[in-house]
C-alpha cells in the first residue's frame, strides 16, 4: 500500500489512489471514535461527580446484608457483595446449563419427529414448533409459574411419591445425599470409568474402520460406567447417606429444594429455545442428498442406523452455527429470570445489589463483561466442534 502511495505521490494525484483514499478514511473514523469515546467518559465521570457518587470496587468488601433464597455456596446475610456476585453468577450457569442440554435433546427429538412418516407424530411436533416458537418468552416463563407451579398445593397437602419426594407450591423436596467416609472412592472409580468408556469407544471406531468388525462400545460403556461405581459403592459399604424431608410447620426440614422459579425458568427456556432448534435440526437433516439415505437402504442398514451414522453426521456440519446462535440466546434469555424472582445474577446483583450500594456504572458494567465472556466462552467451545465435524479439505 506505501509503495502505492508512494507512486502516487510521484505521479502528483494522489488523492486519486484507492489505498491512500482508504487509509485517510480509517484514521479519520479512528480519531472520531475515539473522540466519542472520550466525550462519553469525561460526561459519565462529571455527571457522577456532580452527584457525590464514588467510583470504583471497594464495595465489594462491604456486607450485602440480604438473603438469598437458592445459594450453590455458603451464604448469609452477613456475606460480602463479592459472595452476593458469586452466588448470582453461579445460578446464572445452573439454569443456562441446564437448560442449553434439555433444549438441545428436546429440540432433536422434535426436529427428527418432524419428518417422521408416522403422519400424528409429525403433525404433533408441527404443532409444537409452532406454538412454542410464537409465544413470547416472558409470557412463557410467566405461565409455568403463575398459571401451573403456582397452582400446587400447600405443604401440608403436598403431592408426595414413596413418601421420599414432595411436589408443593413451595418447590420439589428431594432426599440429600450425605457422603460418607470411603465416598470419595466411588468418585474415583466414575471418572475412571468415563475415561475408560472415551478410550473403549476410540477404539472400537478405529477396529471398525481396520476390520469392518463392530463392537458394541455404547452397551459396555454403559455397563462400565453404572457397574465400577456400584461395585467400589457396595465394596466400601454403602457410603452414602439420605437426609430425609420431614413436614414441621409450614414447611418441610431437610432435604433438597428445587424453586419453583427454578423449574418455571428452566422449562420454559428449555421449552421454547427447543422449538428453534427443531426447525434447524429438520432443515441440516433435508439439506442431506436423498441418495444417501436410498444408498443406505439399499445396503440394508435400518432407519436409526442410517440416520445416526449417516445422515446427522452430515446435517451437523450445517447445524452447529445456527445451533450455537440458539445456545448464546438462551443464556441471555435466562436474565428473564428477574420477573419472577428467580435470584440469578442479574436480579442479585445488578438488582437488590446495585439498589443498596449505588454503583451502578461498575455493577452494569460487570454484569455486561459476565454474560460476554459466557457467551465468548461458549461461541469458542462450539467452534472447535464445528472445526472437528467440518469436512477436511485436502
Amino acid at each position: 500500500m506505501w509503495r502505492s502511495v508512494r507512486r502516487s505521490r510521484e505521479s502528483g494525484a494522489l488523492w486519486r489512489d484507492p489505498s491512500f483514499r482508504a487509509l485517510l478514511v480509517q484514521a479519520v473514523l479512528l480519531i472520531a471514535l475515539t473522540a466519542v469515546i472520550f466525550v462519553l467518559v469525561f460526561n459519565t465521570m462529571n455527571n457522577l461527580e456532580e452527584r457525590g457518587i464514588t467510583t470504583g470496587f471497594g464495595f465489594f468488601g462491604e456486607r450485602a446484608g440480604f438473603s438469598i433464597p437458592q445459594t450453590l455456596v455458603e451464604y448469609s446475610g452477613n456475606s460480602t457483595y463479592a459472595m452476593t456476585f458469586l452466588v448470582g453468577l453461579l445460578n446464572t450457569l445452573l439454569v443456562s446449563a441446564m437448560g442449553v442440554v434439555a433444549a438441545t435433546l428436546i429440540g432433536f427429538l422434535v426436529g427428527i419427529a418432524r419428518l417422521s412418516p408416522n403422519w400424528l407424530l409429525a403433525k404433533a411436533a408441527m404443532v409444537y414448533v409452532e406454538i412454542f416458537r410464537n409465544v413470547p418468552l416472558l409470557l412463557q416463563i410467566l405461565f409455568w409459574y403463575f398459571a401451573v407451579l403456582r397452582a400446587l398445593p400447600s405443604p401440608r397437602d403436598s403431592l408426595s411419591l414413596f413418601e421420599a419426594v414432595f411436589l408443593n407450591i413451595r418447590g420439589l423436596i428431594l432426599p440429600e445425599p450425605l457422603p460418607q467416609p470411603g465416598f470419595s472412592a466411588v468418585l474415583w472409580a466414575l471418572l475412571l470409568a468415563v475415561v475408560a468408556s472415551v478410550l473403549l469407544v476410540r477404539f472400537a471406531r478405529r477396529r471398525q474402520d481396520r476390520t469392518g468388525q463392530r463392537l458394541p462400545a455404547g452397551w459396555l460403556s454403559l455397563a462400565l460406567i453404572v457397574g465400577l461405581p456400584l461395585a467400589v459403592y457396595a465394596i466400601n459399604g454403602f457410603p452414602l447417606n439420605w437426609e430425609m424431608p420431614s413436614l414441621a410447620g409450614f414447611n418441610f426440614r431437610g432435604g433438597i429444594t428445587i424453586l419453583p422459579e427454578l423449574a418455571a425458568l428452566w422449562l420454559a427456556l428449555s421449552i421454547y429455545t427447543a422449538a428453534f432448534i427443531a426447525e434447524i435440526v429438520r432443515s441440516g437433516i433435508q439439506s442431506v442428498a436423498h441418495g444417501q439415505i436410498e444408498a443406505a437402504r439399499s445396503l440394508g442398514l435400518s432407519s436409526g442406523v442410517t440416520l445416526r451414522k449417516i445422515v446427522v453426521p452430515q446435517a451437523m456440519r450445517l447445524i452447529i452455527p445456527q445451533l450455537t446462535s440458539q445456545h448464546l440466546n438462551l443464556i441471555k434469555n435466562s436474565s428473564l429470570a428477574t420477573a419472577i424472582g428467580y435470584p440469578d445474577l442479574v436480579a442479585v446483583f445488578a438488582g437488590t445489589a446495585l439498589n443498596q450500594t449505588g454503583q451502578a456504572l461498575e455493577i452494569i458494567a460487570i454484569t455486561m463483561a459476565v454474560y460476554l465472556t459466557i457467551s465468548l466462552v461458549v461461541s469458542f467451545l462450539m467452534n472447535l466442534y464445528n472445526a472437528r465435524v467440518q469436512i477436511k479439505e485436502r
